[in-house]
């Protein structure tokens, strides 16, 4: 026994840990492969997503810089379609053209100057005093006397702070000259200063030689702009996206773009911490969530294993004892059919017994026997034998007749009949349980036609689980019979105890096959389903009435028909208690 529980213990311990594993694997393996697709195919459109917006904002600012430079050249040299100094002196023509400037486009240009082929400013207006200024070896003048149009780079010059210049050739009187201006680099400045995302996405102009043309928050190192000079030769005439990283190991965004009109180049810069700040948020989101489910799938893999397998060992403890019940049961067969065949050969001696006494009553009659002494203790003795001959006869009777040993064929019954004589063969027992069995049986009830013993089985049945709840405190069964009020064509058997009564949570499970609430080996749970099925196949239906403390009530209806209905029993009311149908004693 010690053996086959620990046999039942691994193997629960065994089959906890495959369900278990089972749920891991199950649950793990597509949370995980859909999570990391997901999560890989939302990274992957997040960035591009990124990388278009920001290529695309470059690429829109380069356009609007590069339409403002080619506006201010395209004004600068449509002044100098006008310059002649035939009808006005330079001096005039400076003032009145930089006066519609400023009309125009406010403090975008700051000054006018013309100079000559040798690099000398003579004609100036504006807020500086430049006039006679010497540019000949300014690096603008030496790039642009050669041009038709020439756009600066960003420098300090005479003034002293960052500005540059655009220079159109002008001709009068078969000379040539240069007509300059000064384009404000705060206006300029603000165009680029306006591309701000983020916390550290910036923009910047930087010429072809990594120079810094606008104003910049950010400390840029030599190496990296040689690094953004590198990517443009790659790729020129395209929007560059690459990450880099500068020498403090901090990582970032790079966008270049080249203008059109100049050698300069548009960058945007933004730290990759700064740019994938919402995708990392909804990343570590997506984390916490993943880390939550696993935590909920190990919670259910460590307890859900546990309660099936609590399940399957309850449901293996209900399937041994409904085992012992069905064998217990097969001994209550056995018992049954060994009872009915002692019966059965008990049956015939008896009968010889009785037939022998009969003789010998016929031959004390023909014998001359008057003066005997004992010839009337004879005679006594002799109908006593014939009488008890006749009563272990009619018992041994009706033990095969409830052991199916006689036939149960259908047969027009009457009910009164057949609880008389159910009575009768319990009677002894509920005596010696200090039961008394009662009765009230209505006189005419019709005839039915039915099994008799399948009959007497139900009653027999019912009066022996009543007799068995009272058998510590005694008390009392009554049967009664009656037409039913309720059904129609029905006969109704009644049979109540006052005994303890069933729980309210048994009542509806009593007619389940092998429900009891006796101990193991005293009841089956099989007699009370084994009525159901009787009486459902009478067509009939019983139901029962319980309250604990109080007793407990059958009720079985069973259908009549209508031709029956004149074959009732005439006897009187027949009303007895278990005294008045007590056996002869000697």
């Amino acid at each position: 026994m010690g053996e086959s529980l620990n046999e039942r213990k691994a193997f629960y311990q065994e089959l906890t840990r495959k369900i278990r594993i089972l749920i891991i694997i199950v649950s793990f393996f597509p949370m995980i492969l859909t999570t990391g697709t997901l999560f890989y195919r939302f990274n992957l459109t997040y960035t591009d997503k990124i990388q278009a917006h920001i290529s695309e904002l470059v690429q829109k600012h380069t356009q609007n810089i590069d339409t403002f430079l080619l506006e201010k050249l395209g004004n600068i040299r449509f002044v100098a379609r006008y310059f002649d100094t035939i009808q006005q002196t330079p001096t005039e023509f400076l003032q009145q053209h930089l006066a519609v400037l400023k009309s125009e486009y406010g403090d975008v240009f700051t000054d006018l100057g013309l100079v000559n082929s040798t690099g000398i400013q003579f004609a100036y207006e504006g807020p500086f005093k430049f006039e006679n200024a010497d540019y000949s070896k300014a690096e603008w003048f030496v790039k642009a006397k050669d041009k038709p149009f020439y756009i600066s780079d960003v420098f300090a010059g005479l003034r002293g702070h960052p500005h540059f210049i655009i220079a159109v050739k002008v001709g009068s009187n078969g000379t040539d000259y240069t007509l300059r201006s000064t384009i404000n680099f705060g206006s300029f400045n603000s165009l680029v200063g306006n591309i701000h995302i983020g916390e550290t996405g910036i923009a910047f102009i930087i010429n072809g030689k990594g120079q810094l043309q606008t104003k910049t928050d950010v400390g840029l190192h030599p190496p990296i702009i040689a690094s953004m000079l590198g990517l443009s030769s790659d790729n020129k005439n395209k929007t560059v996206f690459a990450k880099k990283q500068d020498a403090s190991g901090n990582r970032y965004l790079c966008v270049i773009s080249k203008l059109k009109n100049i050698d300069w180049l548009m960058v945007f810069r933004q730290d990759i911490d700064d740019a994938f700040h919402d995708l990392w948020k909804t990343q570590m989101l997506t984390l916490v969530i993943l880390v939550f489910g696993c935590m909920a799938i190990l919670f259910v893999a460590f307890t859900l294993p546990r309660n099936i397998v609590t399940l399957i060992s309850s449901a293996d403890k209900k399937s041994d004892v409904m085992n012992k019940q069905v064998i217990e049961s097969g001994k209550l067969a056995t018992i049954g059919e060994l009872a009915a065949g002692i019966a059965h050969e008990i049956n015939n001696p008896v009968a010889i017994m009785v037939e022998e006494a009969g003789w010998i009553e016929d031959l004390l009659e023909e014998e001359d026997l008057n003066g005997a002494e004992n010839l009337d203790e004879f005679i006594r003795a002799l109908h006593q034998i014939n009488t008890q001959g006749k009563r272990c006869k009619e018992i041994t009777h009706k033990l095969l007749s409830f052991a199916r040993k006689t036939d149960s064929t259908i047969n027009d019954v009457q009910i009164n009949d057949a609880v008389r004589e159910i009575v009768s063969l319990t009677a002894q027992m509920a005596r010696y349980n200090n039961v008394a069995i009662e009765t009230k049986l209505t006189q005419g009830i019709p005839y039915i036609r039915i099994s008799p013993s399948e009959l007497q089985q139900v009653i027999l049945n019912l009066i022996n689980n009543a007799i068995d709840a009272m058998e510590k405190s005694g008390g009392t069964i009554q049967i009664e019979t009656n037409i039913s009020k309720i059904e129609k064509n029905h006969l109704v058997i009644s049979i109540e105890d006052n005994g303890p009564g069933i729980p309210k949570d048994n009542l509806d499970r009593i007619f389940d096959p092998f429900f009891t609430t006796k101990a193991v080996g005293k009841g089956t749970g099989l007699g009370l389903s084994i009525c159901y099925g009787i009486i459902q196949k009478m067509k009939g239906k019983i139901d029962v009435y319980s309250q604990v403390g109080i007793g407990t009530k059958f009720r079985i209806w069973i259908p009549f028909q209508e031709a029956l209905t004149e074959m009732t029993d005439n006897d009187t009311d027949y009303h007895t208690t278990d005294k008045e149908n007590r056996y002869e004693e000697n």
